[in-house]
């Protein structure tokens, strides 16, 4: 009902129509002119008035409407997250929990008292974080400037007392004498190291970037010099233009996507007298091997040359079982060998895309294709992934493949000379990337890598931040295992001395150690300190522009991600913690240097996967029978779904908090960027920490 104005009833007849049309969201006003306008101008333009009275009413109550629309839709929102926090929180398991559950049968026990106060406390610690920025917001809006207030106010305040007075005074004196004289030097020191550490990393990143547009802007692309099978129209031939392939899937308890990359596999154009598909199976649970062991016979009795090859003792993991299978006396037969993860399905044409750059090249050791993903957009971590995928294939991949000839393998989607992989020394059991070992071996021996960035080999990024954390972990440990064994063999190598310097300086070094370094000592550690001790600064182009332009550059190869970059630069800097103290533990021999976890697999379908499986062979089976095993063996029947629950990691709540309040102290220190990416920063780790960013895990 509209509101009862004294204006709105006297002559009601005379004013101008108004049609309002409530649109949600959208309103508009449409005007019906009266004859009588003209009159009532003329008049003295009194009807002028009254219209636009009415107009501006209805105007401001639909906008009022609107607002109070939109801050509904708000608090329902920020409810809505608060309960799910809560409700992801209350069921999460600190790092503690998880290690008592897997030393014990039965799951570890909690106190609900203690869980709730730990939420409490979380959530008190949040609030606080938005109070501090909303009055933030109100002091740059009324123009107040608090460093300049607190300059002028005492800086604490003391008892009557005069000696309790003296005494503190000297205290605070002396600590803040040390302060200056003795943290301030060396924090400074430590900050501009950073700081120079950062800048030659911005610029390895910048020539990486313009490497790849004179790629594109070239046109540069390895081509074949003559594609295989030109000769023979049959594939089925078996002719002598198809050189003997062997095809390796190393899996271990991969049950969700082992039909998958099989089915993919089986189906490769490629005659089947000149392949051979090995399974290389280490799972140990029993179920998991019979299930693999009989997919591999349904394609055995379809005609494909596959053999399921199982160790009963898992040594090296997955050096130690492409090793063994690399023992068998029909491999001498073989010329190549084409290396697929569990999780990997490779279109038909993989073989006739990869395998012809190796005729009349002699040199070439290594063919390595991109991959792309299946489940990119599943979930905010997954995209944020692809971000650093992209960047790492198409710019680091692409560009030292096509200027220096020489990466690092990925270990897998790759295809190996295994005259190559012989004169490297073979698989070594001796760090946890095993691929990267034999990339390095094989340079040293003056063997050359090709990256083709047109060839896609799809597969699944980790989906939960446990699997992700734990891969992270892995792939950045074993590079600095791998850098302390293999720089005596680097410096006596016979490579010249720029690849010598190329491999030391910036494939081990600057983009192995100094990256997670950095990241975590400068933005985690040495900006939150320089808020406590304002006599060491930071400038705000170090806080704010250079990572704006290092997510910028990273960003480059999937433009459809930018909506996410500021995520990406917060992520980023919230994984330093894991990728730093990944590189400490290998780079020292640390106990957790040696931990190998296989990545959570969801069995996500891809288009090629959907291809593979119409084709895979079908295996009538007699409804009876398999109730009757059902019967027989309840576990074969289907199962109860696992309660899935989130971990609580501690170290990336307690840099939250050091952030959290590094943000509050930066309000009486340093006004403006500071407070911003610390608070922000600081929430980010939170979300880590309580584990909301991703699925949660079984």
């Amino acid at each position: 009902m509209a509101p009862s104005f004294g204006w709105w009833d006297n002559e009601a007849h005379r004013g101008t129509p108004v049609v309002v049309k409530m649109e949600n969201p959208n309103w508009s006003i449409a005007e019906i002119s009266s004859p009588d306008d003209d009159e009532y101008d003329a008049g003295g333009g009194r009807a002028s008035r009254k219209k636009n009275a009415k107009q501006i009413t209805w105007v401001l109550l639909l906008k009022a409407h609107r607002a109070a629309g939109c801050l509904t839709s708000l608090a329902s929102a920020a409810v809505g997250l608060a309960s799910a926090v809560r409700r992801r929180v209350s069921s999460g398991r600190t790092d503690s929990d998880v290690a008592a559950t897997v030393a014990s049968s039965s799951p570890a026990e909690e106190s609900p008292l203690l869980r709730s106060r730990f939420y409490s406390f979380i959530k008190i610690f949040l609030w606080m974080s938005i109070l501090l920025l909303c009055f933030e917001a109100v002091a740059y809006l009324k123009g107040w400037h608090l460093s300049a207030a607190a300059s002028q106010m005492p800086r604490m305040v003391l008892p009557t007392s005069f000696t309790v007075r003296a005494l503190l005074e000297s205290l605070y004196t002396g600590w803040v004498s040390f302060r200056v004289e003795c943290i301030a030097p060396m924090l400074q020191f430590l900050a501009d190291a950073c700081v120079i550490l950062f800048l030659i990393q911005t610029a390895d990143r910048l020539i990486l970037c313009v490497g790849c547009f004179l790629i594109r802007l070239k046109g540069i692309k390895p081509i074949p010099k003559l594609p295989i099978g030109a000769s023979s129209d049959d594939v089925e031939s078996g002719g002598e233009d198809y050189p003997m392939v062997l095809v390796q899937i190393p899996m271990c308890n991969e049950k969700e996507v082992y039909q998958q990359s099989i089915a993919a596999v089986c189906n490769l154009d490629w005659p089947r007298p000149n392949i051979m598909v090995q399974v290389l199976d280490d799972s140990d649970d029993p179920k998991t091997q019979a299930l693999i062991k009989e997919e591999v016979e349904k394609w055995q009795q379809n005609g494909a040359p596959i053999v399921y090859l199982h160790r009963e003792l898992r040594v090296g993991y997955k050096a130690g079982n492409l090793k063994s299978a690399m023992n068998c006396n029909y491999v001498k037969d073989y010329e190549f060998v084409a290396i697929f993860d569990a999780d990997f399905q490779p279109m038909p044409d993989f073989l006739k895309r990869t395998v012809p750059h190796f005729t009349d090249n002699e040199d070439l050791g290594l063919v390595q294709a991109r991959w792309s993903f299946v489940n990119k957009d599943e979930n905010l971590l997954t995209r944020l992934q692809n971000i650093n995928m992209c960047f790492h294939f198409e710019v680091e991949q692409q560009v030292n493949g096509a200027f220096i000839n020489f990466f690092g393998f990925n270990g897998t989607a790759g295809v190996w000379r295994i005259k190559a992989l012989e004169d490297a020394g073979g698989w070594l059991e001796r760090t946890t990337v095993e691929d990267m070992d034999i990339a390095v071996r094989a340079h040293l021996k003056g063997w050359k890598f090709i990256f083709l960035n047109d060839v896609e080999c799809q597969c699944e990024l980790p989906e939960s931040y446990e699997a992700y954390r734990k891969q992270q972990h892995r792939w950045h440990s074993g590079p600095m295992q791998l850098f302390r064994l293999c720089l005596p063999n680097i410096i006596r190598s016979e490579i010249g001395f720029w690849k010598k310097s190329n491999l030391i300086f910036l494939f081990f070094l600057l983009r192995k150690l100094v990256l997670p370094f950095y990241s975590f000592t400068l933005f985690c550690i040495i900006l939150p300190l320089t808020m406590f001790v304002p006599e060491a600064e930071l400038p705000a182009w170090v806080v704010c522009y250079v990572p704006a332009i290092m997510s910028v550059l990273n960003i480059l190869p999937a433009p459809r991600s930018f909506p996410f970059i500021v995520p990406y630069l917060l992520f980023e800097n919230t994984m330093s913690v894991t990728k730093f103290n990944a590189m400490i533990s290998g780079l020292f021999q640390l106990g957790s240097a040696y931990e190998w976890v296989v990545t959570k697999k969801s069995g996500r379908s891809s288009e090629s996967d959907l291809v593979s499986m119409s084709k895979a062979p079908e295996q009538p089976q007699d409804s009876s029978v398999d109730d009757l095993e059902t019967i027989a063996n309840p576990d074969l029947g289907p199962k109860k779904k696992s309660k899935k629950h989130n971990r609580i990691y501690q170290k990336e709540l307690a840099l939250a908090f050091l952030l959290l309040t590094a943000s509050a102290r930066s309000l009486l220190s340093a006004q403006g960027i500071h407070f911003y990416f610390l608070l922000f920063q600081g929430i980010s780790f939170l979300l880590v920490g309580l584990d909301l960013i991703g699925e949660q895990i079984d």
